[in-house]
């Protein structure tokens, strides 16, 4: 395929009324709302080092989180001659991993830190692609807009904040002419795989003095559903798994509510002495079942002690 012809395909595709697929709609989205031009050649834009720096240190937390992932990851594919980089949440590269004699090639096409891989700048691309869509993308050399990057192959995958907003897109590209879709499909395996994992890594970190509460019944294909819960045993966070499974904000704090209403503990106790009965049962827990030591903790005698464990429905271990 000449350059100039798929240019003329993505701009025939792109203003066709018939054409419904999602690359089409990228396409539609890079030529009318952004003004771009498939034929355009030119690199992508960079920041400058200064620059970078800054979206670097506003993200030092989430970046020191998701680096052992980007070394673990390059380990899967760098050998292949692939880039591993990741990026915030406006397609800017912020992170990356490659080998030493792959890097002026993946620098000559711009896929390097600072430069923008938004879909408003740089059109169908994976960063820029996933970040508009928020979803995983796999853009395999010429499904891209701009005919100059029709030799990659990108496979990318978004990773929501504990705010559930968009914070970022991980990126594996290629340049190899042998990359077959079905190789593609096996490396974007990894990478959602590794962007569930700094989701949740960096979802942990941020509620450092709540316990993180897995729910169960989500799809384990995607993000995992996290709820981190305060010593009063309120929920007061919640990945976007979470909030779109048990319909709670979908983006910005989380109203308080108690975990026992979210994951439907459901008993015959209410308000304070369901309270009581988490305090007693904690009490026993720490004492490894003696009552007697139980009591002590809780400042009651070992009747009374007795008598709050037959009323809360808790027997003696």
């Amino acid at each position: 395929m000449t350059n100039r012809s798929h240019a003329d395909m993505v701009a025939e595709q792109s203003q066709s009324k018939s054409a419904t697929s999602a690359l089409a709609a990228s396409w539609r989205r890079s030529m009318l709302k952004h003004g771009l031009d498939p034929a355009d050649r030119r690199r992508p834009e960079r920041l400058s080092q200064s620059e970078l720096q800054q979206r670097r240190s506003a993200r030092e937390r989430f970046l020191h989180v998701a680096g052992p992932q980007l070394d673990q990851l390059y380990g899967l594919v760098g050998m292949s001659g692939c880039n591993v980089m990741l990026t915030d949440a406006d397609g800017i590269v912020l992170d990356q991993r490659v080998s030493d004699s792959d890097a002026a090639q993946f620098q000559d096409w711009g896929l390097w830190q600072g430069a923008d891989w938004s879909e408003r700048m740089q059109g169908t691309n994976g960063i820029g692609t996933c970040l508009a869509e928020g979803r995983q993308v796999i853009i395999h050399r010429d499904q891209h807009f701009h005919t100059r990057n029709t030799g990659m192959s990108c496979m990318d995958a978004p990773i929501w904040g504990p705010d559930g907003r968009l914070l970022a897109a991980l990126d594996v590209s290629s340049a190899r002419a042998d990359q077959t879709e079905r190789y593609n499909r096996l490396i974007a395996a990894q990478v959602a795989q590794a962007a569930r994992s700094i989701e949740a890594t960096f979802f942990r970190a941020s509620f450092p003095k709540a316990r993180i509460v897995v729910a169960s019944g989500g799809d384990m294909t995607e993000a995992a559903m996290l709820l981190a819960v305060d010593k009063d045993d309120l929920a007061v966070g919640a990945t976007r798994a979470a909030r779109r499974a048990f319909g709670l904000e979908r983006e910005g704090d989380l109203r308080p509510r108690p975990a026992a209403d979210l994951l439907g503990r459901d008993d015959e106790l209410s308000g304070f002495d369901r309270a009581e009965r988490a305090a007693v049962a904690r009490a026993l827990a720490r004492a490894e079942g003696n009552v007697s030591a139980a009591a002590r903790a809780l400042g009651i005698g070992r009747a009374t002690m007795y008598r709050r464990m037959k009323r809360l429905g808790l027997g003696e271990k």
